[in-house]
């Protein structure tokens, strides 16, 4: 329960000053909230999930991202056991809860009796982050996909999808995913190699803030894996988001695959956090 001076509350457009301070304090880590923040204005009208915030003695402590993702941000453990009564009051059925692991998993703990068994715990998911200039001279092949190459763009996403998150979006909501997919190609945010009207490598931003911007979706065609590809187009992509949409790049990564943290290091990531994922 909570106590005497601590409440859990929708946080609304006039919380957006102290809110964007609190997650201002790691905008690496908090940049997918951050980003919410920023294209909501929270305003209880736009569709996608509210944010709430927990407050002790009238400060805002932490604040949770709440609707098909539960995404915690700056999180004690009190918000931790008052973010999940809240979930729980609501009656939220997320498809995920992801963020540090400090706190998803405590989280998870606090809900798996209630929305479990999951269909995929992620433990261990290095939070890597790029702040200077890439290592890996890029590839000039990379570029923007533009909106006429959509069809060529989504078969890759489907399969990047699949192989990451284990179910095919075009059957779990596949208007939502196309819809998705093209706002991220209208918003000049995806990028890829494409060839002879083939992507060969793909990825894209999928939250960005004033001071960071998230890499998601990262994808080499099966053939052309383990040949270097993914190294010199990541850099290239690097150098085009830091200078058109945020100066720190970040992305994370499920700590088995070796491959790609092995690419990343290259390219010159560091690891700055751990992440943790719930898949439902």
């Amino acid at each position: 329960m909570l106590g005497t001076t601590a409440s859990v509350r929708g946080l609304t457009s006039h919380d957006l000053p102290m809110v964007r301070a609190l997650l201002d304090r790691d905008p690496g880590v908090n940049v997918f909230l951050r980003h919410r923040v920023d294209v909501t204005g929270l305003r209880e009208r736009i569709v996608g999930g509210r944010v709430w915030g927990y407050f002790d003695g009238g400060d805002l402590v932490s604040a949770c991202h709440a609707g098909s993702n539960i995404v915690p941000a700056e999180a004690t453990l009190d918000a931790v056991e008052a973010f999940a009564e809240q979930v729980l009051l609501d009656g939220i059925r997320p498809a995920s809860v992801a963020g540090l692991q400090s706190v998803v998993m405590p989280l998870w703990e606090r809900l798996a009796p209630f929305l479990g068994p999951a269909r995929s715990i992620r433990p261990i998911q290095p939070f890597l982050v790029l702040d200077h200039d890439p290592a890996k001279r890029s590839d000039p092949r990379v570029r923007r996909v533009t909106m006429d190459e959509f069809d060529i763009l989504y078969p890759a996403c489907v399969d990047m999808f699949i192989e990451e998150v284990g179910v095919d979006p075009e059957t779990s909501g596949g208007h939502g995913y196309r819809a998705r997919v093209a706002q991220l190609i209208s918003q000049g945010w995806a990028f890829a190699i494409i060839e002879e009207g083939e992507v060969l490598f793909k990825t894209e931003v999928g939250a960005a803030s004033p001071h960071a911007c998230q890499l998601q979706g990262v994808w080499v065609r099966p053939d052309r894996r383990g040949t270097g590809v993914s190294s010199a187009a990541l850099a290239a992509v690097v150098r085009q988001v830091q200078q058109d949409v945020a100066p720190i790049a970040t992305l994370y990564v499920n700590d088995h695959n070796a491959a790609a943290r092995a690419a990343y290091r290259r390219v010159g990531f560091r690891e700055a956090a751990t992440f943790a994922s719930v898949l439902l």
